[in-house]
């Protein structure tokens, strides 16, 4: 799973959810940017509750507390690193995945990847890692 698409590929994540790296980065992204602590906090892997949880799901569940706590999205950025798969002829239904999940139009979800050019355990398809940045405004903000 990655950006709430289930990419066919010979290699897998282990994880205690589904492992879908991009929408864990982004909720960490949303609730740090609310002040909301982390997904570990939130969805611990030592309860059962999130054993094979989808990170729409997760996703779903930061963002309604940070609506809660008077936040709206303006934008995210994204940033998957890894060799394979390719990235590039998923963006556009990831970016639609997380526009719908987030309340936002698709201009406002960014989504890019890069390589680590054979460096390190993703660089040797080992690995897979994804980065997110929120920017929010308080309800009312001026901002």
């Amino acid at each position: 799973m990655l950006g709430g698409l289930c990419i066919a590929h010979d290699h897998g994540v282990i994880a205690h959810s589904d492992g879908d790296v991009l929408l864990h980065a982004l909720t960490d992204a949303l609730l740090g940017a609310a002040g909301l602590g982390d997904i570990g906090g939130l969805f611990p892997d030592t309860d059962a509750r999130w054993e094979n949880a989808a990170g729409l799901d997760l996703l779903g569940g930061a963002m309604k507390r940070v609506r809660d706590a008077g936040w709206r999205v303006l934008n995210v950025d994204c940033t998957v690193l890894a060799e394979r798969p390719k990235i590039a002829p998923h963006v556009d239904a990831m970016r639609a995945n997380l526009a719908k999940a987030l309340g936002v139009e698709e201009t406002c979800v960014n989504i890019k990847a890069t390589t680590l050019e054979k460096m390190g355990f993703i660089g040797r398809g080992e690995g897979i890692a994804a980065l997110a940045v929120a920017l929010l405004r308080k309800e009312g903000g001026d901002v």
